[in-house]
């Protein structure tokens, strides 16, 4: 069983809707990432997606993620954790720490191969969660 840590995580029920909701933003930025021809562009918008997935797979198990520090390291531990894939959590954070240092230290300019294969990992994720989304 997973552990929802109350300090990360609240315990919500979700209606239907929120949760579909969820998913449109979701699937709206993965479909962003996918027609764009703008490196940077692909990686933020695949990044988005992979964390608001793990948003929707969460609030699917009734917690809602709390904004504090540190929180998209449990979004990703619990994405990892829900798909059985440990991948999710070493990838994820390589993503999350390369867009740190471009969002806070200005220092990260992904290029196009590195964004296309972020992109691809992103894609197998959502199509790995579809079994999870449609329980």
């Amino acid at each position: 069983m997973i552990n929802f840590e109350s300090q990360y995580f609240q315990k919500l029920a979700f209606k239907d809707e929120q949760i579909e909701q969820f998913l449109k933003s979701a699937l709206h930025d993965l479909k962003i990432a996918e027609e764009s021809d703008i490196p940077d562009v692909v990686f933020k918008f695949s990044y988005d997606a992979f964390i608001k997935l793990g948003i929707v797979l969460i609030a699917k198990k009734g917690y809602k993620v709390r904004s504090t520090t540190g929180h998209h390291v449990k979004i990703l531990e619990k994405l990892s954790q829900l798909l059985k894939d440990e991948d999710i959590l070493v990838l994820g954070n390589k993503m999350r720490q390369e867009r740190n240092v471009n969002l806070y230290d200005g220092g990260f300019f992904v290029g196009e191969k590195d964004s296309r294969e972020y992109l691809d990992f992103v894609k197998r994720i959502f199509q790995k969660a579809d079994v999870l989304l449609k329980d």
